[in-house]
Order: structure tokens, then C-alpha cells, then sequence
């Protein structure tokens, strides 16, 4: 396995575009993508700023918009298939004070998997989209360090407990690396958490 780093700026077409030549270049046609990009804020309603609303849409959509039709267009002109695994977050299904440009950010993530998969599917590239809850990244530490918030958190995962990262990975990879289930694992939404 070999890996490489390619910096670039996913809200942008320029960068996003380097970033699938490069890979092509450097590593050959992937098979999977991971739109993971993705920051918070948290902003009451009436104080929300366009600048604050452009920052968290154009990381957390335009960038999994860009680089799925990137990928797409790649490997429909190879004829390759693949799998796109889109990362939402709970809070697409939640209503929580300040995150009115972030939860529709996540919910749209869900939008977006089904309208590409109907799209791209018959071409033999499957989407799919992972809703994580709490997961321990720093992005939540300070969830995870406040005695007030936590415990309300906590309440809602049937785990009784902050997911890690690797947990979430497992099931990351289970959707690309599924191949038997081709026909059925295609257009699917899970919900991650503990």
C-alpha cells in the first residue's frame, strides 16, 4: 500500500481538480472515495454571518459535490466502476441551537448520495452515505470535556459512549469493499454510533 499527500483546498475546482490528476498520476484510478471534509461552528440564527454560512456549506457539500463529480466523470470515461462513501453526521436528523448552517449542510449530504447515485449507478459506481454521531475527534473535545453537555449527549447514544474513530472506519469500509451486495449496497444511509 502506498500513500501520498496532495494539498489542496476541496472548496476549490482548481485544487479539487489536481487533486484527481495527481492521483491518477501518482497511484493509478482509485476505487473509492471518502468525502470526509468537514468543519462546525456553532452560531446562533440571527447572529449567523454569510461569510459563517459559506465556510461550513462549501466544506461540508461543495466539496463532496466537486469531488464525487470528479471521480465520476474519471471513471465513467475509463468505464471503472467504484463506490463514493459520503459522510454526514447526526445532526442531520437533529435540531440543536446554533447549528442551522451546519445540521442542513448534513442533511443535503444525504440528498446529494441519493441524486448521484441515481445518476452514476448504472454506470457501476455506488454511493452510499454514514451518519456518525459522537465519534472522539478533536473537532467534539469540548463536548467530550463539558460536565454540562456530555451527560445530555451521552443520553441519546445507545452505547452509553463516544464512538472511535476506528469503529467508524469498519463501517467505512464495509460499503466500498462489499462487492457481493453490489445491487443492494448502493443508495444506503447508516446511522454510526458508540
Amino acid at each position: 500500500m502506498r500513500c501520498e499527500v496532495i494539498a489542496g483546498d476541496v472548496t476549490k475546482r482548481a485544487d479539487v481538480e489536481n487533486l484527481f490528476d495527481q492521483t491518477w498520476k501518482l497511484l493509478g484510478p482509485p476505487d473509492i472515495l471518502v468525502n470526509n471534509a468537514g468543519i462546525e461552528t456553532i452560531v446562533p440564527f440571527t447572529e449567523l454571518t454569510d461569510a459563517q454560512w459559506e465556510a461550513v456549506t462549501n466544506t461540508n457539500l461543495k466539496s463532496g459535490w466537486m469531488c464525487a463529480q470528479s471521480f465520476c466523470k474519471r471513471l465513467i470515461a475509463e468505464q471503472r466502476k467504484g463506490a463514493i462513501v459520503n459522510i454526514g453526521s447526526i445532526q442531520a436528523a437533529r435540531v440543536l441551537p446554533g447549528r442551522t448552517h451546519y445540521a442542513p449542510s448534513k442533511l443535503a449530504i444525504e440528498a446529494l448520495t441519493r441524486n448521484i447515485s441515481a445518476e452514476v449507478g448504472p454506470q457501476g459506481i455506488r454511493v452510499n452515505c454514514i451518519h456518525p454521531r459522537l465519534i472522539d475527534t478533536p473537532m467534539i473535545q469540548w463536548v467530550l470535556q463539558s460536565p454540562d453537555i456530555l451527560p445530555q449527549v451521552i443520553a441519546q447514544i445507545s452505547l452509553g459512549r463516544a464512538g472511535l474513530p476506528a469503529k467508524l472506519a469498519r463501517q467505512l469500509h464495509f460499503w466500498p469493499q462489499t462487492r457481493r451486495l453490489t445491487s443492494r449496497a448502493n443508495l444506503s444511509t447508516s446511522m454510526v454510533d458508540g
